[in-house]
């Protein structure tokens, strides 16, 4: 396994795989199923699937479509998206999937980081924090169930799950998705200095460099979605990722 783990995340829409950007503006790219079956030749160490709809709809998780995915997949997966109770979260865990990954019933709640740290362990449970930066390039914690900015601070959000039992937080930049124009490294650098649970980077990779500048910044690990479906200057789909001796290498200092 790298050092440092590199994380294809895969955006789920009515049970297809889509891109945002700037978390709007959702593409369609293709069959979930598909994409997991190329990672699976690829070596990668970790796969992510959020259903991106199923909060902002009140959805419950689409347990037969978990199913399918754990069953495909050969690499530690980790699913998010309308998991809102204990119960959710096991039925989820019973079908093969070894992480949950919470937002959105967690921003009001963090008792439920707490009862599921406590029966599943931390190391299953992550918690994603997005964050947009406001018209004073303010960062500010934000909800992307309603689209809108969460009063809580953002830094004091992250240290509060944290210290509830988040095993990991993945901080997600609302403003670089999906422009491959490079992660925000100083959000990386300010969570990263608050908190000792490992730090995912999502939003803006689209390059090597950049999946090592994250890491260097106080990322544990890096996500990335767009760098890994699309190629070249007119965003053709096609799914890709590193060779496992080149991130090897990238990642051995």
């Amino acid at each position: 396994m790298l050092r440092h783990r590199v994380i294809p995340a895969l955006l789920l829409k009515n049970g297809g795989l889509y891109k945002t950007f700037k978390f709007d503006k959702p593409k369609y790219v293709g069959d979930p199923i598909n994409a997991i079956r190329i990672f699976n030749t690829k070596q990668v160490d970790e796969l992510m699937v959020i259903d991106i709809d199923a909060s902002r709809s009140q959805k419950e998780p689409n347990y037969s479509l978990i199913e399918q995915f754990a069953g495909e997949c050969f690499m530690p997966l980790c699913y998010g998206g309308g998991i809102k109770t204990v119960e959710q979260a096991s039925r989820i865990f019973k079908l093969g999937v070894e992480k949950v990954c919470l937002q959105t019933a967690v921003l009001d709640n963090t008792k439920l980081v707490k009862d599921l740290a406590d029966r599943f362990g931390s190391q299953s449970v992550v918690i994603s924090v997005d964050v947009k930066k406001d018209w004073l390039q303010r960062p500010k914690l934000y909800k992307a169930s309603t689209g809108q900015s969460h009063s809580k601070n953002w830094l004091d959000f992250i240290k509060e799950v944290v210290d509830a039992g988040a095993g990991e937080v993945l901080l997600n930049s609302v403003d670089r998705d999906g422009t491959l124009q490079g992660a925000d490294l100083n959000l990386i650098s300010q969570a990263s200095a608050e908190i000792s649970a490992p730090l995912i980077a999502l939003g803006g990779i689209g390059s090597l460099k950049d999946i090592k500048d994250a890491i260097n910044s106080g990322a544990s690990a890096v996500a990335a979605g767009a760098f890994f479906v699309f190629h070249g200057p007119h965003r053709a789909v096609l799914i890709t990722y590193p060779e496992y001796k080149e991130l090897e290498k990238l990642l051995k200092d």
